[in-house]
């Protein structure tokens, strides 16, 4: 190993010790700011929060136990011994990075609720983090996007082994470093483990300009392109910026922000639409609800998913239409959906990665259903958890209902379980990373 690559390993080292420093001044920096001083006519947080947001801590009661657990048989269900992995879909040897990531808040999650043992917590976090420290880094620099579960083997979508890999996607790595940062900064016994995982990884080439990048082989050819769009970009670069890297464009929220009224509700989405940049500007729950969820929210994250929630709670009211959405896992083809709010100059409507409209797809989401009935508590969120009690199995949680003709999509997925557990776990103890000082079940 060369001199230089000794050094950035250990530059790497040195910056995860601190790191939670540096994100605690992200976060009162991101907090301090006001859009209104941009120009951009936020409305003050303070006269359209206070109605529905959930700031009180509650006992779980049997029920919330229950469907905890409902969602912790699907990683019981899922989980290969071997690898310490767990499937991203039912019954199907594969993972991404961002759901190895879910099955870490699941199982952080399963853990202080108190449905499993500290036993088997241990057990299956160790093997875990024993084959990140060992799995295959795309090009020797980041994770593969998708791994064999089973074998550890850098594979497809289609879970094809793939021996050089398709590339690293930087929001997926954002996704894992959360996690990843809880435990080392409250389990410290394994400090020396994710230090080994995170010392292999070289986290300044995802980043240009201040912005995200992610790797992407076509037809054996490599190419960097820009990753993340509003909401998706600032949720996932909160814990880059707590290695030092530089990310402050990533976690602009006002750089291509516009907004377009819905029921008369200003909504905010990115203008670099599949038009302009050949991606889609998805607005949906996903990044504000697992900001919320994990952070706490910033001032902007605070703000827009409240808009976001206001927007689906005034569609049910003039439709009768319950509306949670979100991105999800579906039965049928094509099988992943964007189930947005507003996309592409479009409103309500659910498209693939694409950007090809699949209407008839539409769902109420499970894991949408839940988030945001642990992050606002409302009379609207207690009809939307009321509507999904159908949709539990031995296996886990389905993943919601399509609209159209009511019936349940049957997808089980370790995103939809993890947010599951990850919601309960909200309602008990409040934003899971706390950023620093608050004393967690070692």
């Amino acid at each position: 190993m060369s001199k230089n690559k000794n050094l950035k390993r250990a530059k790497h080292h040195m910056v995860f010790l601190v790191a939670l420093i540096f994100g605690s001044i992200l976060i009162y920096f991101l907090n301090a700011l006001d859009l209104r001083k941009k120009g951009v006519g936020v409305v003050t947080l303070e006269r359209i929060m206070a109605p529905e947001l959930n700031s009180r801590r509650q006992t779980l009661s049997q029920g919330d136990i229950e469907m905890a657990k409902t969602a912790w048989q699907y990683f019981v269900n899922n989980y290969h011994e071997n690898t310490g992995l767990v499937n991203s879909v039912d019954n199907y040897p594969s993972s991404t990075l961002w759901d190895t990531g879910n099955y870490l808040m699941a199982l952080i999650s399963a853990y202080r609720i108190e449905i499993i043992s500290k036993e088997v917590y241990d057990k299956r976090l160790n093997a875990l983090l024993s084959s990140l420290q060992k799995i295959e880094l795309y090009n020797g620099q980041l994770p593969n996007k998708v791994y064999n579960a089973e074998s550890l083997r850098m594979t497809d979508y289609q879970n094809n082994i793939i021996g050089k890999g398709i590339g690293w996607s930087a929001i997926d790595i954002g996704r894992i470093l959360i996690p990843l940062s809880y435990i080392h900064f409250n389990q410290p016994q394994y400090t020396d483990k994710i230090k080994n995982i995170l010392g292999r990884w070289d986290i300044d080439v995802m980043t240009r300009e201040g912005s995200l990048y992610g790797a992407v082989v076509k037809k054996g050819k490599e190419s960097l392109l820009q990753e993340g769009r509003l909401g998706y970009e600032q949720y996932t670069s909160k814990m880059f910026a707590t290695f030092g890297v530089d990310i402050t464009n990533a976690l602009r929220y006002d750089k291509y922000l516009e907004f377009t009224k819905i029921y008369d509700v200003r909504i905010p989405f990115d203008k670099r639409d599949k038009e302009h940049s050949n991606a889609n500007n998805y607005v949906l729950m996903e990044p504000y609800m697992l900001d919320g969820l994990e952070f706490g929210w910033d001032y902007f994250s605070k703000e827009f998913g409240y808009r976001l929630y206001m927007v689906q709670k005034k569609r049910y009211e003039k439709t009768g239409i319950l509306t949670a959405v979100t991105e999800d896992h579906l039965d049928k083809a094509p099988y992943f959906i964007y189930n947005c709010i507003y996309v592409n100059k479009k409103k309500w409507v659910a498209i693939d990665e694409s950007g090809k409209i699949h209407n008839d797809a539409k769902i109420l989401s499970t894991k949408a259903s839940f988030a945001m009935n642990a992050l606002y508590h409302s009379e609207y969120t207690a009809k939307l958890i009321g509507k999904i009690q159908s949709l539990r199995s031995n296996r886990g949680w389905y993943a919601g209902i399509y609209e159209k003709s009511g019936k349940i999509n049957s997808a089980l997925t370790c995103n939809t379980n993890a947010i599951v557990l990850e919601s309960i776990l909200y309602k008990k103890e409040g934003p899971l990373l706390k950023v620093i000082g608050s004393k967690k079940k070692g």
